[in-house]
């Protein structure tokens, strides 16, 4: 049990937070006025900063990836917190490519980046120390060694969770996955806490979400108890977010609670309506596991559109924490 479960789980969190702060600290040393201001272009309403955050989940496959870079910005001064909301709700709409194309792991690049990040880093130093390209009117090695540094500490995030994620095996060993899989095939609630719950103990909600497709896929999940582990999974998400609060400046505190609320929130306005997120979903595809997939879809972006329109009110920009 410690070998596999405790012990993994300790040392992926030490990774974890050792790469928020190596990520957060390169950030704030390396930021000039074009990177603020193009932030502040991307951020300068709600709307945009959905947009934005929808493209970059959609293109690094991971929602807890975007959430701790934006915790990273705002810890390190580059973002204010009320530009931080369109960012979370997009967020959880460009995660939904993921459940799509669930064989992709971002985890999967920690090590490479990890030891590319160490290598640019080694070279730029080198190079600083020998005078190199000395007829350059701006030197280029200190920011190369900052960026080297971002990106070191950005791979260690992930391979924090990497390690984290590894317990899975065990826990599936141990008869978790069947023992809440059993139960939630007689009450939706049990769904929602089978999801929360796993999802939390992974840091993976797409590997949650796919196990509960190919279950409904095999006819062994009713799509309705797979729809209920779709809205816990979006719960048991906000676990990382919580994590990186660890340390964190306020607002940065602010932005992982921020998450929660509204993942929280948007999972409980969603239980009563279930049974017309899943005829919505059937009416996309007939298969049972890709009606889960198309759920989690749907309910992403109502949430976050729902949402939207309370971002823009002013009261953000007057509680907001500095």
């Amino acid at each position: 049990m410690f070998n596999t479960i405790i012990f993994p789980v300790i040392y992926g969190l030490v990774i974890f937070l050792a790469g928020m702060k190596v990520m957060e600290a390169a950030l704030g040393s390396w930021a000039g006025p074009m990177l603020s201001s193009f932030l502040k272009k991307a951020t300068s309403s709600p709307l945009k900063g959905m947009l934005f955050s929808t493209g970059i989940t959609a293109v690094l496959q991971s929602s807890t990836a975007v959430t701790v870079l934006t915790m990273g910005l705002v810890n390190a001064g580059l973002l204010t917190y009320e530009r931080t909301l369109g960012i979370i709700l997009g967020s959880n709409i460009g995660t939904c490519i993921t459940t799509e194309l669930i064989g992709l792991q971002i985890g999967q690049i920690a090590f490479p980046l990890l030891g590319a990040s160490i290598l640019v880093w080694g070279v730029s130093v080198i190079a600083e120390e020998y005078k190199l390209f000395n007829h350059a009117k701006a030197n280029p090695f200190r920011s190369a060694q900052l960026l080297a540094l971002a990106a070191a500490g950005f791979a260690m995030v992930m391979l924090g969770i990497r390690v984290m994620q590894s317990i899975s095996p065990a826990l599936e060993q141990a008869g978790l996955f069947g023992w809440f899989i059993e139960r939630a095939a007689h009450t939706v609630w049990w769904g929602i806490a089978a999801g929360a719950v796993l999802t939390a103990l992974m840091h993976s909600s797409a590997a949650v979400i796919g196990l509960a497709i190919a279950l409904a896929a095999a006819g062994a999940l009713p799509v309705s108890i797979g729809i209920g582990i779709v809205l816990g999974s979006n719960v048991g998400t906000c676990v990382t977010a919580v994590i990186a609060a660890i340390g964190s400046t306020t607002s940065g505190k602010f932005v992982a609670w921020t998450h929660v609320v509204l993942n929280v929130g948007g999972a409980l306005l969603f239980i009563p309506f279930l049974p017309l997120l899943q005829w919505m979903a059937a009416t996309i595809s007939a298969d049972s596991g890709a009606q889960i997939a198309h759920a989690q879809t749907l309910f992403n972006i109502i949430s976050s559109l729902a949402a939207l329109p309370l971002c823009y009110l002013p009261v953000w920009k007057k509680t907001s924490p500095r």
